[in-house]
């Protein structure tokens, strides 16, 4: 039994002193490593760090990306993916488990790269960024182009050549970093910045957008398929060209993009026609107008011309038609004398065709009816007198009731001066002057005296008293005066 207790002269060491101390060992052993593996599991909690592991066809370790290393990678984990990791290894007590701490990595040769690109190409098409039927049309002359690309670059200098050689245009450069770190964020705050400008701003918005970057690797060509950039491609309300890379190079910002060129010079090329060419072609379209409208005159003239040889002769018609109202005048007025004598010879066989006996009895039957009218006529000429008599006798008297004369009767009388004009106020008066003062029984010549009380325009005449009526009051049978 005593052979199975261990030595005591053994030291004894805490867990965490054990953990601590397999800890530095890892650190000091492997300071700094690269590791090739498949991405497994990535995750990225809420603080911002990435937790995953890295795995071959045997063995597995853990992996952490901190979240300051996380901004700084050019491509985002993703699970698949082969890499080449780059770190320190280090120990976590908590779970006696060894783990990398990852500071930056690559993708794993050009195939993992491929790989990559097709299974995110796959993935953004299934949501329709690719689709045709949301391609914008490219305008036919834009007066503003933005220009996505490096202010130091040849790529924005063979672009402003090429619009200045075909036709000048407004440029607008917004520039990026066209490759490594953040450049994709920048390339898609860009396109996202162009489209928020507004209408009529102080900075004017584009009508077209170019995306361009000269030529490279794979790798270096890798921001414009990062799915940040595609879908701002995608989602531009101003239509965009992508210009990434040349002729064989093919990024995913190309397929979301509303037209893709080979290259940057190409993207000019497309954005603008030559202005030469359009001062032909419109000068081809006037001369082909003016072609077309002296075609269309000549047409419509052989088309009058040949109307008109169809039309009669004016003089000649105008000539006929005298001809003709000459005959017509000559047989009107020869005319009712031939009628007369015609009606004349059937008035005589129809008279001799008439018996005494018929004639007697017709003559009688319409002197009956020539009566009969006769008497007829004469009592409506005799009703239509009556009525018009009283209505004459009603108009009569109305008439007499407003009459001068009826005033006279009533004690008034009417003073005129020499030429029958009526005096109707006192300062018309003068001294000698020949009046004549009408009653209702005739007129008095008067003259106007000297000294004589004359009443001023203030003064109001006295009311003559009203004379009584001989009947008493009682109406006499005649109409009333309406004074």
């Amino acid at each position: 039994m005593a052979d199975r207790l261990p030595p005591m002269n053994v030291p004894e060491f805490t867990v965490s002193e054990v953990s601590n101390a397999l800890k530095r060992t890892v650190e000091d052993a492997f300071g700094y490593v690269r590791i090739r593996g498949e991405i497994s599991q990535p995750k990225v909690a809420a603080s911002g760090h990435c937790y995953m592991r890295l795995k071959d066809e045997s063995a597995v370790i853990d992996a952490i990306i901190w979240r300051g290393s996380m901004a700084k990678l050019a491509h985002r984990p993703e699970e698949g993916m082969e890499v080449i990791a780059s770190g320190r290894l280090t120990t976590y007590p908590g779970r006696s488990s060894y783990q990398i701490i990852i500071e930056s990595f690559e993708l794993a040769g050009e195939g993992a790269l491929l790989k990559l690109l097709e299974e995110r190409r796959k993935a953004l098409a299934a949501e329709g960024l690719f689709a045709e039927d949301r391609k914008q049309a490219l305008p036919r002359l834009p007066e503003v182009i933005g220009v996505v690309t490096s202010p130091t670059g040849a790529v924005i200098r063979d672009i402003l050549h090429r619009l200045q050689d075909r036709f000048p245009r407004r440029v607008l450069l917004w520039p990026v970093r066209v490759q490594g770190e953040g450049s994709a964020s920048e390339i898609a705050a860009a396109i996202n910045g162009f489209n928020a400008l507004p209408d009529g701003g102080a900075i004017p918005r584009p009508d077209l957008l170019i995306v361009a970057r000269g030529g490279g690797s794979l790798e270096d060509l890798w921001a414009f398929n990062e799915e940040v950039v595609v879908r701002a491609a995608a989602d531009s309300r101003i239509p965009l060209i992508s210009a990434v890379g040349h002729e064989t190079d093919t990024t995913l910002i190309d397929f979301a993009s509303d037209r893709r060129a080979p290259t940057p010079t190409a993207a000019a090329e497309i954005a603008v026609p030559v202005r030469l060419e359009l001062i032909s072609q419109v000068q081809e379209s006037g001369v082909r107008l003016g072609q077309a409208v002296n075609r269309l005159l000549s047409e419509n003239t052989l088309q009058v011309a040949g109307l008109a040889r169809g039309l009669p002769n004016l003089t000649q018609v105008v000539e006929q038609k005298q001809q003709d109202l000459d005959g017509l005048s000559e047989r009107l007025g020869t005319g009712p004398a031939r009628l007369l004598a015609a009606k004349g010879q059937d008035l005589s066989v129809i008279a001799a065709g008439l018996k005494p006996t018929h004639l007697v009895r017709d003559v009688t039957r319409y002197d009956d009816l020539i009566s009969d009218w006769s008497d007829r006529l004469s009592t409506a000429l005799r009703r239509s007198t009556d009525r018009t008599g009283e209505r004459l006798d009603g108009l009569g008297t109305r008439l007499e009731s407003v009459s001068p004369k009826r005033v006279l009767e009533r004690g008034y009388a009417l003073v005129k001066d020499r030429n029958g004009t009526p005096i109707t106020v006192a300062a018309g008066a003068s001294a000698g002057a020949p009046w004549q003062v009408e009653f209702s029984d005739g007129a008095v010549g008067v003259t106007v005296g000297e000294g004589e009380s004359r009443p001023t325009a203030t003064e109001s005449p006295k009311s003559a008293p009203k004379p009584k009526s001989k009947t008493g009051g009682k109406p006499d049978g005649r109409q009333g005066s309406f004074l």
